[in-house]
């Protein structure tokens, strides 16, 4: 069984898409699913000009960038998720109170890099292997293991910090403020999922 996924904001046109989309892309070779979803979507809306630009430049195939169609957050969609990686806090409130199972599994996902930039690749393989074969196996594993580093790791001074800035609607400049925080958290979060599902060489 593949590991799911599902990526969160506001809209579904930029920040999640695109998470969405390069998260596919880094892990393309591995057993991944990767969805997105808003909370406040219009339904059907295409990503905006520049988060097409954007996911260009990322070397995203144009068909999977046209494919992209906003959808509203819902409890079916989220049930049964092995990672929920919101944008910001209220984006995983939202995702908690849908599916309250979710709590150890949501996170922003500048927290989750947050706390993972804690783990080194040995760590996670060691915790991977422990788990057996299965990839979703192995990667509740590696989460316990990133869960387990909270209460060792101090948490910003200001929450919002771990809030990944909106761009949709501001100017290209806040495009290039969100994804220096957006896109290296995608990478982490890749290099997480690689350590876990990958044999240690």
């Amino acid at each position: 069984m593949p590991i799911e996924i599902l990526t969160v904001c506001t809209g579904n046109i930029v920040r999640s898409p695109l998470s969405e989309l390069y998260l596919r892309l880094l892990l393309a070779d591995l057993p991944v699913e990767v969805g997105s979803a808003g909370t406040k979507p219009r339904p059907g809306e295409e990503m905006t000009e520049q988060a097409c630009e954007i996911a260009a430049e990322l070397g995203i195939p144009a068909a999977e960038i046209k494919a992209h169609g906003a959808q509203r957050l819902t409890e079916p969609l989220v049930t049964g998720r092995d990672l929920v990686l919101a944008m910001t806090r209220a984006h995983r409130k939202a995702v908690v109170e849908l599916d309250p199972t979710l709590l150890r599994k949501a996170f922003t996902i500048l927290e989750f890099a947050r706390l993972s930039r804690h783990v080194t690749d040995a760590e996670l393989h060691e915790a991977g292997a422990d788990a057996g074969d299965d990839p979703r196996a192995r990667f509740r594993a590696v989460l316990d293991r990133i869960i387990a580093v909270r209460g060792t790791v101090d948490a910003p001074g200001d929450p919002s910090e771990d809030d990944v800035l909106d761009p949709a609607g501001r100017s290209w400049n806040t495009y290039e403020a969100s994804m220096s925080q957006l896109l290296p958290a995608v990478e982490e979060v890749a290099r997480v999922i690689r350590a876990a599902v990958s044999p240690a060489r």
